[in-house]
């Protein structure tokens, strides 16, 4: 079922039609007409799938930040306190990233609305196009792994783990990613300042007192976001679903007190969200059917007299899951890759005693450097869509190298200490 299914996908066939038709041939091949009472079981399933209704609330919510205006009085605010600093205007556009990934839960949101603001303000200042690049795909994908995810709304329910442990367990390991990104702009940046030039003074530079001023105004409606989302389902007042409803209401109040509410912007915004939807549903129905074929044809026993006899014990075991998602993140989308290889692994890590949480936490990790591997590379696709020609795409393969060594770095550090993703959820929650 494998090399037939990575055949199809490198024929250029849609994943979602891959994983349906080697499910469909597999599968009457296996049991006959009988496969199809299995289909309708596992359809029903995910189409019943409650959980999954956070999707197009959180899309929707992207979207319409995307609108709002807020991007831009919180670009403006961060600049003001960043572009004196050493890379100071990229340093700036990742707390930027960090902020609205924080706000929207989507990747191509973040990255596009950053994108646009942070390339002309750094080019303007010299900054080189590999950095320019490098900063905005890996800031703008910053929103696999820093709570709101839609990510993490599709991982639970393959995985079998709370949505809501997952939320608040990715708050550490993505701080410490964003920390690791700007200790290194600021690093590259004093060891080679034509990277990122500082500015001279500025003469019409504001007061302290107005700049905290216009830090607060730009502030308060991404936080008050945050809150409605992430805060309610920490404090225990809501589900995540039930979060992401007071987040896509919330967008939308805010789009329309910043004066930017069209109803031409909604309804884009609506159909944006029903393609999106659709698109992940769709992927999550082929790629059930796909999994339980491959179950129902022993490929599960297979795998474990396989592990079994290559007997790698627990980190070995981890190294190969880990390193199998990392590979095929050059070929494949996040959703492909945890439909795929998660319902398959998670049997095997709870046998081996390694936690749930924590194994999401570095599959996380590893999808996040999908977003940067070519030749997929969703992160350079949408930088392409908003950056000038005289950005090459040799440069932004270039800038974005060393980001992905500093994911694999934030990937030993929480795989070497457990506790950065499994503390706060016990603390907050009372369970994992």
């Amino acid at each position: 079922m494998f090399p037939a299914l990575f055949a199809l996908i490198f024929l250029g066939f849609p994943i979602a039609f891959s994983l349906l038709a080697v499910a469909v041939v597999f599968g009457l091949y296996a049991f006959g007409d009988a496969v199809f009472f299995q289909f309708i079981q596992k359809i029903e399933d995910v189409a019943s799938n409650f959980v999954l209704a956070a999707v197009p609330l959180f899309v929707f919510m992207g979207s319409m930040l995307e609108r709002s205006g807020i991007a831009e009085q919180l670009f403006g605010a961060v600049h003001l306190w960043t572009k004196r600093l050493p890379g100071g205007l990229a340093i700036g556009t990742i707390i930027m990233c960090i902020i609205f990934a924080a706000s929207t839960g989507v990747i191509g949101a973040t990255e596009t609305v950053v994108g646009l603001l942070a390339i002309p303000a750094m080019m303007r200042h010299r900054y080189s196009n590999s950095l320019i690049s490098g900063t905005i795909c890996a800031g703008g994908s910053l929103g696999t792994i820093i709570p709101p995810s839609v990510v993490v709304v599709v991982m639970g329910p393959i995985a079998n783990v709370s949505i809501g442990s997952l939320m608040v367990a990715m708050i550490f390991p993505g701080l410490i990613l964003s920390a690791l990104y700007i200790v290194y702009i600021a690093t590259l940046c004093m060891i080679s300042p034509t990277a990122g030039p500082r500015p001279g003074p500025d003469p019409d530079e504001p007061p302290f007192a107005e700049k905290l001023l216009i830090t607060a105004k730009a502030l308060v409606p991404p936080l008050v976001m945050i809150f409605a989302v992430l805060g309610s389902i920490m404090l225990g007042w809501a589900a995540p679903t039930e979060a992401a409803g007071l987040g896509a209401l919330g967008a939308l109040v805010l789009t329309v007190l910043y004066g930017r509410f069209t109803f031409r912007s909604f309804w884009e915004a609506l159909i944006k969200t029903l393609v999106i939807t659709s698109m992940i549903m769709f992927i999550l129905m082929a790629g059930s059917l796909y999994t339980g074929v491959f179950v129902g044809n022993g490929g599960m026993s297979l795998m474990r007299d396989l592990l079994e006899t290559l007997d790698v014990g627990y980190w070995g075991l981890l190294a190969i899951f880990l390193g199998l998602i990392f590979i095929a993140g050059f070929f494949l989308e996040w959703i492909s890759i945890l439909l795929i290889f998660l319902p398959i692994f998670m049997p095997f890590v709870k046998a081996m005693g390694m936690d749930p949480v924590w194994f999401c936490m570095l599959v996380l990790i590893m999808i996040q450097t999908s977003y940067l591997t070519p030749p997929m590379a969703p992160a350079i696709f949408y930088l392409r869509g908003v950056a000038p020609p005289e950005i090459t795409l040799r440069q932004m393969y270039s800038g974005v190298t060393p980001f992905i060594a500093i994911q694999v770095i934030a990937l030993v550090i929480v795989a070497a200490f457990p506790e950065i993703a499994l503390w706060l959820p016990e603390q907050v929650l009372g369970f994992r």
